[in-house]
């Protein structure tokens, strides 16, 4: 009797160090969590700045990344909604200030979110846009004056995004400002928060930041460019430190 008594304390024992072991692990991994700390830790950049997405990778090279939307409410950061599956760059981030054209990278830093672009009329958002047209186009041949700029028309460019194709990942499509202000010959462009081409999954990109069109909306319909929407985005390491940018 005594033995059987043993053991069912002993499985309770291990039941309970199972549990509280787990929720430390998930405390560590707790994408929120992350983020916050990674609000936190580069607010001197932060002063003006009301809505915040935090994009980051546990390994520098993986093209799977978390997304997590945060707004500033008396001071302080607070997590908005649940944290999202995004896709960056076939490799993955780019350390800071190590982007170039067409390396397939996703870029490190800070950026403001900037034009929108949508195929509709009508969309259910606080931001302004514009609705494309065939003859909308972002221009991304280093060696043009139009470089990682919108163009509507003609252009002497050679090479160019156009911003309506058939598919729907550019339904919507954010402008991520990088390497915008101002524009450096051969640093990247094109860089957009945009749609993946499954609306159930997310995919690799050419660098761009790429999330369902159900988790898009939800973004759009909680931005207001009176808070100066802006990205974070980086390897979840970096970040945290507080370095490189």
């Amino acid at each position: 009797m005594m033995k059987f008594v043993f053991y069912i304390l002993l499985f309770i024992g291990l039941e309970s160090f199972a549990i509280n072991g787990f929720a430390k692990t998930q405390d560590v991994v707790n994408p929120a969590k992350t983020a916050r700390r990674i609000a936190i830790k580069n607010a001197r950049l932060l002063n003006n700045i009301g809505q915040l997405l935090i994009v980051f990778n546990e390994i520098t090279e993986s093209n799977s990344a978390i997304l997590v939307a945060l707004e500033k409410r008396n001071s302080k950061w607070q997590i908005v909604g649940q944290p999202i599956p995004a896709g960056i760059g076939r490799k993955g981030f780019a350390a800071p200030n190590a982007k170039r054209e067409g390396d397939n990278f996703s870029p490190t830093g800070l950026f403001r979110l900037g034009q929108l672009f949508c195929y509709e009329k009508e969309v259910g958002t606080k931001m302004p846009f514009i609705q494309t047209t065939a003859d909308d186009k972002w221009i991304d041949d280093p060696e043009s004056p139009e470089y990682n700029q919108y163009v509507r028309g003609e252009t002497k460019a050679k090479s160019f995004e156009k911003l309506k194709i058939r598919s729907d990942e550019y339904k919507y499509c954010m402008v991520i400002e990088y390497n915008c202000h101002p524009v450096i010959k051969g640093m990247g462009s094109a860089i957009f928060l945009h749609l993946s081409e499954s609306k159930q999954q997310v995919n690799p990109s050419s660098g761009c930041v790429v999330i369902t069109e159900q988790d898009m909306e939800k973004l759009l319909e909680w931005m207001d460019l009176e808070q100066k929407p802006s990205i974070i985005m980086g390897n979840k390491k970096m970040l945290v430190d507080g370095s490189g940018f």
